[in-house]
């Protein structure tokens, strides 16, 4: 079995509770949920385009720490308390991704943490 490895940046908000930025595990790197945290206030950034760029520039980080890019990740997963803001999640989600654009699952929910708007966690496969 391959050993974990724990992935860390001060690129991206520290993590707020019981775990890892992400885990590497033979090359395939598991990234947890980004909010629109400000990595250098701790502070939720303001409004959903905002909150939406920031999610993306900390996935970003937490994917270049990694060894990796966001062209590397395989499988997206994005959490919106609001789907009428799910347009505007492709409209700069297309100025962070090329094609061939990963797999994605968008999905409604009640609450995020810290009242966020938008919340996105991801699946990468660093290059060999």
């Amino acid at each position: 079995m391959s050993r974990k490895t724990i992935i860390s940046t001060p690129g991206a908000p520290a993590a707020i509770g019981t775990y890892s930025q992400a885990v590497d595990v033979g090359g395939c790197v598991y990234l947890s949920g980004q909010i629109g945290l400000d990595p250098a206030t701790g502070e939720l950034v303001d409004g959903i385009d905002a909150q939406i760029e920031r999610v993306f520039e900390n996935l970003k980080a937490v994917s270049e720490a990694a060894g990796g890019a966001l062209s590397d990740i395989v499988k997206l997963n994005i959490y919106l308390t609001d789907m009428e803001n799910f347009g505007k999640v492709n409209e700069t989600m297309a100025r962070y991704f090329a094609e061939p654009f990963p797999a994605r699952a968008a999905l409604g929910v009640a609450m995020l943490p810290r009242n966020a708007l938008v919340e996105a966690d991801a699946v990468l496969v660093l290059p060999k």
